[in-house]
């Protein structure tokens, strides 16, 4: 039974805005993977013209409610349907994280880090799944999970523990290496899959969390900008003098492509293109759920997971791609209040943490469609398709949600 106490005590701005995302996310899912239902697209267009029709006609031989049943059989698909259970799933999941006190995890910090480690490593055994040139999952029969993107919360778990445990004491660059370890071992093991998405989400982690611990904030900012720097120099080697990298061809054309992208247009640059083209003939108000022509034709790769902002773009509009970023805003900034009010050091850095991750795929994301970031491959939080990456953020909901309830404590 659910304490009234916690009840009372929840974030229900925070609460809220996570729900409209998802509830936003199944229509636009829904219009991506119309397609890949049953039912050929051109059956579907059929469908609706002619029930259309029908009603326009005041054509009372047919009831109404049967053309909304067609409707609901359309947007029901098999995608749907499962991103919903995942949905459900997670949020039995969260309630979870929420009813145990965040400072409990902190006993469990070794154990963990160590399933962490140890699940990454099974990623890269051969019983790792792969798919499109990456080796990323583990087959489960019934789904496919991810390691990758549970990663991410342990991370966060357990390098807000191993800061908290050296608070006041990570000033030289000395003091920093040991947190690099911390997080550089699971980084280098998603890094090997391949997965660069993930792996500068972890960078976004770890320095943010460092920078809410650390009192050298000049050193962070420092190792963070000279760390960007040596990376472009690095890559900008490669391509002068044959330096190697720790990169594989397609991942530097991905990386250097949104440069210019419409030079590469058939190639390397075929993704960004194809998205350009559909947020930028969305307009205002956009062409509306099912008619999107780049969406619907599949001329966009991956429309349900990395590239579904673009759907948003070409069949909500400026609108739609507004008023979904303003829900992100509230998440953020309610995380942002969250990290600010808690009652302890490791409380602050569990939210800074999520905030990192959050924060980071958001503005991967949007920019990897816009054409102004690099294509990785990081999904939209909340939004994109995928079992593991609900779970996930939802987790992270629920960890921000842990740290809200319990900044004052609550007497039993």
């Amino acid at each position: 039974m659910v304490d009234k106490r916690f009840v009372r005590n929840l974030d229900y701005t925070l609460l809220i805005a996570v729900i409209l995302i998802v509830c936003f996310s199944l229509v636009i899912i829904s219009s991506a993977t119309v397609v890949s239902s049953p039912m050929d697209f051109r059956q579907h267009q059929e469908m609706w013209n002619k029930d259309s029709l029908k009603y326009n006609n005041y054509n009372t031989s047919q009831p109404v409610s049967f053309s909304i049943l067609k409707y609901a059989k359309i947007f029901f698909s098999g995608f749907v349907q499962k991103q919903i259970l995942w949905f459900l799933a997670g949020l039995f999941v969260m309630s979870m994280v929420i009813s145990i006190p965040y400072e409990d995890f902190r006993r469990h910090r070794k154990t963990i880090y160590v399933v962490n480690i140890l699940l990454l490593l099974v990623v890269l055994s051969p019983l790792g799944h792969s798919a499109k040139g990456a080796t990323r999952w583990i087959d489960l029969g019934a789904f496919k999970l991810q390691p990758s993107e549970f990663a991410k919360i342990f991370i966060i778990i357990t390098f807000a523990d191993f800061l908290s445990r050296r608070e006041g004491k990570l000033k030289t660059f000395k003091d920093l290496i040991p947190c690099f370890v911390h997080v550089g071992v699971p980084m280098l093991l998603i890094l090997k899959q391949p997965d660069l998405g993930t792996t500068l989400v972890f960078v976004a982690i770890m320095f943010g969390m460092l920078y809410v611990a650390s009192p050298n904030t000049k050193l962070i900012g420092g190792l963070f900008l000279g760390g960007w720097t040596t990376a472009i120099g690095w890559v900008w080697l490669h391509f002068k003098i044959g330096l190697w990298v720790p990169l594989k061809e397609y991942q530097l054309d991905r990386l250097l492509v949104f440069i210019d992208p419409w030079k590469q247009w058939h190639g390397a640059g075929y993704h960004v293109v194809q998205s350009q083209i559909a947020i930028g003939s969305g307009g205002l108000e956009g062409k509306g759920i099912y008619n999107g022509s780049q969406n619907q034709l599949n001329f966009l790769p991956e429309q349900h997971t990395d590239f579904i902002f673009s759907v948003v773009g070409e069949e909500m509009g400026f609108i739609g791609v507004t008023a979904l970023l303003i829900l992100f805003f509230i998440i953020l900034y309610r995380g942002i209040r969250i990290a600010s009010e808690a009652r302890d050091l490791n409380g602050t850095l569990l939210a800074t943490g999520v905030l990192g991750m959050l924060t980071s795929h958001i503005l991967i994301n949007v920019g990897m469609v816009s054409g102004i970031m690099p294509v990785t491959g990081v999904p939209l939080p909340l939004f994109s398709y995928g079992g593991s990456n609900m779970l996930t953020n939802l987790i992270a909901i629920g960890i921000l949600l842990n740290v809200y309830i319990r900044r004052q404590k609550i007497v039993f």
